[in-house]
């Protein structure tokens, strides 16, 4: 009898009126319930168990009596108490479960979709070099064919999952600058310093080639010179730390339409690490600078 009243709670009473918001005829069903309970129980153990209606206790009980009512109710509503409490507990965990995967391919369905971005705007950019590169009928074009192959075969094949080794990106950002030094020849100056031990490092793949593009993108016009800085190094708390500085020139971000390079950087950044990363950028004159700073671990 307890297990019925039970169930009736569980999938009849409970979900028609509690999670409706009717408490009033939750109590009035559920007290209906628990009286026919008692109605049932008693008369059922008076005829067939024992003519003590309560046969727990070692004297006997008058059925009908308050104390016996008051009893019984009790019992009734603690098994509905206890085995309620226990389903809705395995439901919450489950459910909790449920919307964490969901978030997660979420997650990874938002993230395939900005590295799916991230491609044809790279390759749009080099093919709008070696486009140059052809009017100018340079001899320079078939090298940069052959590097264009490299990265189109590390981008569409060897980048599978949202992380990469650094290694590999830190050759991926250097093909991408000989590219551009086929292009612009000695109008760029690039300097590098890694420090710390990155053969284990994991990245975001293509992160900072976005950063990298943009210091070409701002910084030449016409006879400019651009001069970049870059600095990978690994701390100790399991950070890896990025520094950029690059020479500006405001005049061609004044002009130009917004890309989603760094836009959509920023939003991979909160996708992978929340709250969990630093990015802070500064502009003063002609000098670009930015520091990233991801976990690792």
């Amino acid at each position: 009898m307890g297990a019925l009243l039970v169930y009736v709670n569980i999938y009849l009473l409970y979900p028609k009126y509690i999670l409706h918001k009717k408490y009033l005829k939750y109590i009035i069903y559920f007290t209906i319930s628990i009286a026919i309970f008692y109605v049932v129980r008693t008369e059922l153990i008076y005829l067939f168990i024992n003519e003590n209606v309560w046969p727990e206790s070692q004297t006997p009980q008058r059925a009908y009596s308050f104390n016996h009512i008051l009893v019984v109710f009790l019992i009734g509503i603690y098994d509905v108490a206890l085995v309620t409490t226990i389903k809705l507990t395995a439901e919450w965990i489950l459910e909790r479960k449920r919307s964490e995967q969901l978030k997660e391919i979420q997650l990874k369905t938002e993230l395939n979709f900005l590295k799916s971005q991230i491609q044809p705007h790279f390759f749009f950019n080099t093919l709008n070099n070696l486009y140059a590169l052809t009017l100018e009928k340079s001899d320079e074009a078939p090298r940069l064919i052959i590097k264009l192959s490299g990265l189109m075969q590390y981008v569409l094949y060897e980048v599978s999952s949202s992380k990469a080794s650094l290694h590999e990106e830190i050759n991926h950002l250097n093909n991408y600058i000989d590219i551009e030094r086929i292009r612009f020849k000695d109008k760029i100056e690039v300097e590098m310093d890694i420090t710390g031990d990155i053969e284990d490092v994991k990245v975001p793949p293509l992160l900072f080639l976005t950063f990298v593009e943009n210091c070409f993108k701002h910084g030449l016009k016409d006879n400019d010179f651009v001069k970049i800085n870059m600095a990978f190094k690994v701390l100790k708390n399991d950070l890896l730390e990025f520094k950029l500085t690059n020479t500006f020139n405001p005049e061609i971000v004044q002009n130009e339409k917004h890309g989603i390079g760094i836009t959509n950087a920023k939003r991979r950044l909160n996708l992978l690490f929340s709250n969990d990363y630093i990015l802070e950028t500064n502009i003063l004159d002609d000098t670009y600078t930015l520091l990233l700073k991801i976990p690792i671990k």
